[in-house]
């Protein structure tokens, strides 16, 4: 894909910025502004003027630009995307600016208009922004400038995916490892690279990571990444007219392909077929592959087996929905990336109360903080309460349930005996009991999914998977398991403390 780095009026909108962290500002003096490297022979040169040229300086210019940009949007997004950036040249009225690649592709599309906003403000005969890469010379007069390699990469690629910013837990430090092996050598570590989970744990955080890795460390690898729902309808738009073959050199002369959520190749027989030709053509040649998936790949039951098995060729890893440390350690993250203040209490509530679910925790950490500010009330677990209803309820001062315990409330609730429960049966009512057992479990303990499994003799943590999906799709839909859930989360909550109690003593 082709764009120009011009940034001038257009009717697109900035979206959100993007997120990435370990990247900081780079502030200086008690202003705050970023410092700036000029060559002192660049000048701004405006036509008609005596001698057809007036100095300006742009080192000041630019400051005044980074000053209208700091007040238009967070200290997080201007420390990520624009005090990395300096000026590079003037050529009236276009003032041109550089700075990484990553940086200069992701401004470009995302941030043309505020860029241009914020140079009008600053005064000065300056209108429009040219971003070129280092060393480059600015274009001459009416001469277009070429995209350079970088901006011609696929929008797809967020940037702020980085290995950097993954959070690492129990759950997902394996994929993490794995991932970054490939990374650092690709096509030589692990061929292929299969990635499986539930949703929101990782798994196209991590992809990214892999290909902006590469970007940065081997740029003259070509990195393609997409979706199975994305390759599917160019396949179709291939076999309507634009060309099968112009399709097949797009994916076959990758060194890199990264496709997501494979699963979406279930019951296309066509598209699957191309995509095993495709995958032997990339695979014989030592290109790195890397997919995902929501589950084994032994599991897609309709892909064709040999597709199956191709899969399962290099390392298979799953993502485990993080525990209750790698969860507060991503909403910590989180609230320093927004500048906003949350008591470790607090934080604690909304960890535990949100799925593990790496998404919801995020869009739990926008109630709240959405909740404070409309009713300018400090962030305190009762607010956090409010604000996630649902949730398993708080239990101050009191000790986690054992699985034991739950078990024995399951079994007493649901009329099956833990005996049952924990027994190889798998009729409908003991299923249900133990699905509802293993959801307590995960919710009130800090066990990982296997450890989880092999409490209830189970041998694969799959089977907890399993169980987490079906109870948290019943308790929508049926009225009975919803009751069934909240009984038994009164029952696992300690009791109140009387009121007036206090500590025993002289």
């Amino acid at each position: 894909m082709r764009f120009s780095t011009r940034i001038a009026p257009s009717a697109c909108s900035a979206p959100r910025s993007g997120r990435r962290a370990g990247v900081t500002s780079r502030a200086a003096g008690a202003a705050g502004i970023a410092p700036v490297e000029v060559d002192e022979r660049r000048r701004v040169t405006v036509p008609g003027q005596a001698n057809d040229a007036v100095e300006g300086d742009l080192a000041d210019q630019w400051r005044r630009v980074q000053q209208e940009l700091r007040s238009s949007v967070t200290e997080s997004a201007y420390g990520i995307w624009f005090a990395p950036l300096r000026p590079h040249s003037a050529r009236w009225p276009v003032l041109y600016l550089t700075g990484p690649r990553h940086v200069r592709r992701w401004v470009a599309r995302r941030y043309p208009e505020l860029l241009r906003a914020a140079l009008a403000k600053s005064g000065g005969s300056l209108r429009e922004v040219v971003i070129v890469p280092p060393g480059e010379d600015p274009p001459e007069a009416g001469e277009e400038r070429a995209p350079s390699a970088d901006e011609q990469l696929p929008a797809t690629l967020n940037p702020s995916y980085t290995f950097e910013r993954f959070v690492i837990g129990d759950g997902n430090r394996f994929a993490h490892a794995a991932a970054l092996a490939v990374a650092e050598s690709p096509g030589q570590a692990y061929n292929p690279l299969f990635l499986h989970g539930p949703p929101g744990l990782g798994k196209t955080h991590l992809m990214g990571a892999i290909a902006n890795y590469l970007h940065v460390h081997s740029p003259e690898l070509a990195v393609h990444y997409t979706t199975a729902e994305a390759f599917t309808n160019e396949f179709v738009a291939a076999l309507r007219g634009s060309g099968i073959d112009g399709f097949k050199r797009r994916y076959r002369h990758a060194d890199v392909l990264l496709i997501d959520d494979v699963q979406f190749l279930e019951g296309k027989s066509r598209t699957a077929e191309e995509f095993f030709h495709t995958f032997n053509a990339l695979y014989e040649g030592g290109a790195q592959l890397v997919f995902t998936a929501d589950r084994l790949p032994g599991e897609l039951s309709d892909l064709a087996e040999r597709l199956r098995q191709r899969f399962e060729w290099g390392l298979t890893v799953s993502l485990d929905p993080p525990d209750l440390s790698t969860r507060l350690i991503f909403l910590a993250n989180l609230v320093r990336e927004r500048s906003e203040s949350i008591a470790p209490e607090a934080l604690r509530e909304i960890a535990s109360r949100a799925a593990a679910n790496l998404r919801v925790l995020e869009g739990a950490l926008t109630r709240v903080l959405a909740l404070s500010s409309l009713t300018a009330s400090a962030i305190t677990p009762e607010v956090v309460e409010q604000a996630l209803p649902g949730g398993p309820p708080r239990s101050p001062g009191g000790a986690s349930p054992s699985v034991e315990s739950i078990q024995d409330e399951v079994s007493r609730e649901t009329e099956i005996s833990r005996e049952t429960m924990l027994s190889p049966a798998r009729s409908a009512p003991v299923a249900r009991a133990r699905q509802i057992a293993m959801y307590l479990t995960r919710e009130h303990t800090d066990l990982s999914l296997p450890e989880i499994a092999r409490a209830f003799n189970r041998r694969d943590h799959t089977t907890v998977m399993h169980a987490l999906k079906r109870v948290e799709q019943a308790r929508t839909e049926d009225p009975r398991v919803n009751r069934t859930l909240e009984a038994l989360e009164r029952a696992l909550s300690p009791p109140p403390a009387a009121a007036g109690a206090g500590p025993t003593g002289e």
